[in-house]
């Protein structure tokens, strides 16, 4: 009776579908690896190897090829995992499957594997998966999610003041429509930037953990090329609408990279940095429209922004408490922190209605509107639509991101609306 042969699977081309030394510097990186990287050493060749074994369990795996192991150990087959990356970091994967039986690590790649595996197992003594990279499944689907096409949305803020201002001619909607396509192209290179930097703890979370690359939708090596391009893109579309403009693209793009590699960590300062983000849209609309901005429009902005920066951390709080965690995975806050959060969501949010209740009163509101007094429904119905989301908040019945959550929720939809028709009443009635 012949003995029964082992399942060698291949840790890198077979089971997992990431790459682990893109992964090893990504991860590096967004630990504060680029400081070391700044200072022209490089990051941490053993990141990986000291992650947790939640961590590790957390990669991205072919379902496939588990089932294939799963049928091999039933069988009564010994699985031996092998890979290129170092031997520490294969034991310490294996330790986290229970479909495992052994690793080996320092294994040769190409042509060399092959007479390596027969050194090892014999000949023809052993059954062998991998070997080729797992291709995501042949859509376009997770590469335009990767890019987050929803969150441009916010980007409509460059329109303000081009509103406030009532300028609607052809010149001055036509360079805001080159600044919200130039932002959205910076601000998807931004987001695939931060998700590459969040491997971990997106993994770690419920909801976040189907990110494209997270979930290994979309190979890091693609993601990293996508981002260059769309920044790129992004810049070279900016050039038409001024110098102005592109520097506040760069500033915007230079505080969200900062924001994806430290400060996001840092409490209180992050949701500033946020609110500082969405404000920048505006100031960058004014730039590229040559159109001076309000002080009554950016002390509304920072204190509304404010507040949904402090809602989006209230939000990730609250799912913390409801799972019985204590912090937020790549965030400076704690549990205990929760009445604090909540309490800068509603301050600020109301602090923003008072600042447009007194801008009602301003002296030039009366040229700008034909019956300002009906600008105070806006203040309305933005007090129940601020004190309804961080009740929901508070539920735990909130999205992720408060503007998703506005663009799904239907009550939202009718507040918008109703705003809107103020505002256009306010202006021609």
């Amino acid at each position: 009776m012949s003995p029964v042969k082992p399942l060698i699977v291949d840790l890198d081309t077979g089971l997992l579908r990431t790459d682990l030394a893109r992964e090893e510097f990504w991860r590096a990186l967004g630990d504060g690896g680029w400081r070391t990287l700044l200072a022209g050493a490089p990051t941490s060749a053993n990141y990986l190897e000291h992650a947790s074994a939640d961590d590790l369990a957390n990669l991205p795996m072919t379902a496939a090829v588990l089932e294939a192991m799963r049928n091999a150990r039933a069988a009564g087959r010994r699985v031996v995992l092998v890979t290129d990356a170092p031997d520490a970091l294969a034991q310490r994967f294996a330790e986290t499957l229970d479909l495992v039986d052994g690793a080996v690590g320092d294994a040769p790649t190409g042509p060399d594997r092959d007479a390596w595996l027969a050194s090892r197992f014999g000949a023809a003594g052993f059954e062998y998966l991998g070997g080729a990279p797992v291709a995501p499944a042949g859509t376009m689907a997770p590469y335009i999610k990767a890019l987050r096409p929803h969150q441009w949305v916010k980007n409509v803020l460059v329109f303000l003041p081009m509103i406030a201002a009532h300028r609607f001619d052809v010149s001055t909607l036509a360079l805001t429509l080159i600044a919200f396509a130039a932002f959205s192209l910076v601000a998807s290179s931004v987001y695939i930037l931060n998700d590459l930097l969040d491997l971990s703890s997106d993994r770690a979370h419920p909801r976040k953990r189907s990110r494209p690359m997270a979930s290994g939708a979309v190979p890091l090596a693609h993601a990293g090329v996508i981002a260059m391009v769309c920044l790129a893109a992004g810049f070279g579309l900016a050039l038409f609408a001024g110098s102005h403009f592109v520097a506040a693209l760069c500033g915007y793009s230079i505080l969200t990279t900062a924001y994806s590699l430290q400060l996001k960590r840092e409490p209180i300062l992050d949701v500033c940095v946020l609110a500082a983000l969405y404000t920048l849209r505006i100031v960058a609309g004014a730039a590229a429209t040559g159109i001076a901005l309000s002080v009554w429009l950016l002390a509304f902005a920072i204190f509304l922004f404010l507040s949904l920066a402090a809602i989006k951390r209230q939000t990730e709080l609250v799912d913390n408490l409801q799972s019985g965690r204590d912090k937020p995975a790549g965030r400076g806050y704690a549990v205990i922190d929760l009445p604090i959060v909540e309490m800068m969501s509603v301050a600020a949010g109301y602090a923003a209605v008072l600042v447009l209740a007194l801008y009602l009163n301003a002296t030039n509101v009366v040229g700008l509107y034909a019956t300002p007094e009906i600008l105070w429904v806006v203040c309305a119905v933005l007090l129940y639509w601020i004190s309804r989301v961080v009740m929901l908040a508070h539920r735990g019945e909130m999205h992720d991101d408060p503007v998703v959550f506005a663009l799904r929720d239907r009550v939202s939809h009718v507040c918008g609306i109703v705003i809107l028709a103020a505002l256009a009443a306010a202006t021609w009635w």
